[in-house]
């Protein structure tokens, strides 16, 4: 472990210890969401709200959505209860008692791709549940470690498994992450963080795939400074964990 790893700093409830198996039911692309169907499917199908939701604010985001969600090719099922976007893959709609089951059907088996699905899905679900009406903020960045260590590893969040757990975490250079759990697979993990929106939590889910490792950060609400503040702290862990990645890509204040 670098040093710059060895100086991050956890806490976390021992309510649950650390285990093989995640937390995350048996298909990371079914996410039940506290929200009605109605909700879900205009967080589909208007533009403005998939950007709400889907991959991260960068340079060719809105065409990106254009292409995957409002081509040609799309089919919009009766009732609203499936969509299929661009490439095959399907969203099933289904209401339940307490709220909304969201299940996306692969239309093939590559690992990539699931796995960023697996992402979106939980930023759907956090937009939906957490901020249905906000603007986000978004930083990120992808590229291979400078030691084997995954990025929870480098986090050292291992035992974080639990939805609901609290958590504390402190990057190198002091900035400090607190909140709970939201998610957890074999390769993602996903927290909220108290200190990123300036009314209830941003978000923050980090990823291994293939070799590579991935952040992405959601916020809501704050200034320039507090973002500024924010990047400065996963940029700085990105040159000190990921120094062959790219600079870390944000919102345009």
């Amino acid at each position: 472990m670098s040093d710059s790893a060895d100086s991050l700093r956890q806490s976390s409830t021992e309510r649950h210890p650390a285990r093989d198996v995640p937390v995350q039911g048996p298909d990371p692309l079914s996410v039940h969401l506290n929200a009605d169907a109605r909700q879900v499917w205009l967080m589909l199908r208007e533009p403005r709200l998939v950007r709400q939701w889907f991959g991260w604010e960068a340079e060719g985001l809105d065409e990106e959505i254009r292409s995957i969600y409002f081509a040609p090719s799309v089919v919009e099922g009766p009732d609203h209860k499936f969509l299929t976007v661009d490439g095959g893959d399907t969203f099933r709609i289904e209401p339940v008692q307490d709220g909304t089951l969201v299940t996306l059907e692969r239309a093939d088996s590559e690992e990539a791709i699931t796995e960023g699905w697996v992402t979106f899905l939980q930023q759907l679900r956090f937009a939906l549940e957490r901020h249905p009406s906000a603007t986000r903020r978004t930083a990120f960045f992808s590229g291979e470690p400078a030691s084997d260590e995954s990025i929870i590893g480098k986090l050292n969040a291992e035992q974080l498994q639990q939805p609901g757990d609290s958590y504390s975490l402190t990057l190198p250079n002091g900035h400090e992450l607190n909140g709970t759990v939201w998610f957890r697979t074999e390769n993602q993990l996903g927290l909220t963080v108290s200190e990123y929106a300036d009314h209830g939590e941003g978000l923050v889910i980090v990823a291994d795939q293939g070799g590579s490792s991935m952040v992405t950060v959601t916020t809501y609400g704050l200034g320039a400074r507090a973002l500024r503040d924010i990047w400065d702290g996963w940029e700085d862990f990105r040159q000190a964990s990921y120094p062959s990645s790219e600079p870390l890509l944000t919102s345009e204040l």
